[in-house]
């Protein structure tokens, strides 16, 4: 009966080797079945923050709010000053400023990261020929003689782990997010040196003008030393009015001296930023153009999505949330398949014939049975690196609502001050006026006209210093909407991961 049972020819051991793949088979079903139980991580989510119907500073008079098809504030923002030497400068920075192009090196090194992230996909394939020598010793050999022999072998080996709970793409998603957040970093930085440079420029400009102003006021000045010389000589004016003279002249070209040392530095820092030494730059002379050009100011909502620093830490986030998903995997057995084949022999004819054949094949499951809370550590971290990630974009929204604010509420304050101060300049001018003819005609002291004239001089300064003050204030505020910056221009996972 058990003679019947059992078919010819079949072996215990063959039995054995054809139910293995069916047992396998079986194996990494039951285990894909988990993946779609067992491991669940939230999809991502952009974190929330809170965002104003309308800013509290409203823009200044003329200005207007701009609508969702409005277009001004795009590419080359600068060009809205309309200065021509500003533009040249501004054209370099992209290629010639050195932050900028470590920034743009960081991005290339974040996209190699994605490509060799998206290579754990794929097998790995491997090939190691081989020819060893040697001999047995003569005590074991049959015989005892033994003779040398050399052995050539060429494997070739394959392995694969099965993405069975999403790690790999996860590790890949969160490379794609990290590259696309130092995308936004590069375009973050590059506003901001733009920025910076347009600001250099104007305040370089306006030291120009105060130059300009303070070498007027102090050729006026040595006249009116010339003037009181005289008078002292011919008995009407006294030693003091001359000192005073005198003291109003130097103090006036000393300040003028002073200037040198601002306008250096503005030109410096130029310099820099477009890539040169200082000792190979220079920027003409010229007192700036005060141009205050209307620029639309976008409701709070829409600046959530034009400010690239916004969007680098948006992506960090990203790429955080999906690093809690990685660590999450961690808890969950591996799935690898790998295989070998080849040929070997102790001779190069023997080499290549059938009988010199050898493989193996076979998949491996490998689950971590005991880290004494590694892997719950782990993942605490990674959740803890996401809160991180979210508090700074919402810190980060807050400050970019501040920095609007802030340049609203002062052009909004410099163009009322600037109003007084004209008229200030225009009663000071008045008075310098009437000094000056009452001191001509013996009637005032020439410290009632060195009061007048420095009152005058002062206010006139004041003024030129809010203009410039204001076109700073107007790039700040530019640059606080984005610069134009258009989160379509941000890379997508696909693109990162491209060569």
């Amino acid at each position: 009966m058990l003679a019947r049972m059992a078919r010819p020819g079949r072996s215990q051991s063959e039995s054995r080797r054809r139910a293995g793949p069916a047992v396998w088979m079986a194996l990494v079903a039951a285990v894909a079945s988990l993946a779609s139980g067992c491991l669940k991580v939230a999809p991502y989510q952009k974190p929330a923050a809170a965002a104003p119907q309308q800013f509290k500073e409203a823009p200044p008079a003329g200005w207007k709010e701009a609508q969702p098809s409005d277009g001004t504030l795009r590419g080359k923002w600068w060009e809205v000053f309309n200065d021509p030497s500003l533009n040249a400068l501004e054209e370099q920075v992209p290629t010639a400023n050195q932050n900028l192009q470590e920034a743009e090196a960081n991005f290339r090194q974040a996209q190699a990261a994605v490509r060799i992230a998206r290579t754990g996909l794929y097998p790995t394939i491997s090939a190691a020929p081989s020819v060893t020598g040697a001999q047995q010793s003569s005590r074991l050999a049959t015989g005892g003689n033994s003779s040398p022999f050399a052995v050539l072998a060429l494997p070739v080996s394959a392995s694969y782990t099965y993405d069975l709970w999403g790690s790999i793409h996860r590790g890949i998603a969160q490379s794609a997010n990290t590259a696309q957040a130092l995308a936004a970093a590069m375009e973050s930085a590059r506003l901001l040196y733009q920025a910076e440079l347009a600001q250099d420029y104007f305040e370089l400009h306006g030291a120009d003008a105060d130059a300009a102003l303070l070498q007027d006021a102090a050729n006026s000045y040595k006249e009116y030393l010339t003037l009181t010389q005289v008078r002292y000589q011919g008995g009407v004016a006294t030693d003091a009015d001359v000192a005073q003279a005198e003291t109003q002249l130097y103090t006036t070209q000393a300040q003028l001296t002073d200037l040198e040392v601002q306008r250096s530095q503005f030109e410096h820092a130029i310099a820099i930023l477009v890539g040169k030494p200082p000792a190979e730059f220079s920027i003409p002379r010229a007192p700036t153009r005060f141009s205050f050009p209307a620029i639309p100011v976008s409701l709070p909502s829409a600046l959530l999505e034009r400010r690239p620093d916004i969007a680098e830490v948006e992506r960090q986030a990203a790429a955080a949330n999906q690093q809690i998903g990685v660590a999450q995997a961690a808890f969950y057995p591996t799935l690898s398949f790998s295989a070998s084949a080849g040929v070997e022999a102790a001779s190069l004819i023997n080499w290549i014939t059938w009988p010199s054949r050898f493989w193996t094949l076979g998949p491996q499951l490998a689950q971590i049975l005991f880290d004494a809370g590694r892997r719950t550590a782990q993942v605490a971290q990674a959740q803890a690196g996401y809160d991180a990630t979210a508090a700074a974009y919402r810190q980060t929204v807050l400050t970019a609502f501040q920095q609007v604010e802030d340049n609203l509420a002062a052009l909004r304050v410099l163009e009322n001050e600037a109003k007084v101060l004209e008229q200030a300049v225009s009663s000071a001018q008045r008075a310098v006026t009437v000094s000056d003819a009452q001191y001509k005609g013996g009637t005032a002291t020439y410290l009632q006209v060195i009061t007048t004239q420095t009152i005058a001089l002062q206010d006139e300064r004041s003024a030129l210093d809010v203009q410039t003050r204001r076109m700073v204030a107007m790039v700040g505020l530019i640059q606080a909407l984005g610069g134009g910056w258009d989160p379509s221009s941000l890379p997508t996972e696909a693109a990162v991961a491209a060569k």
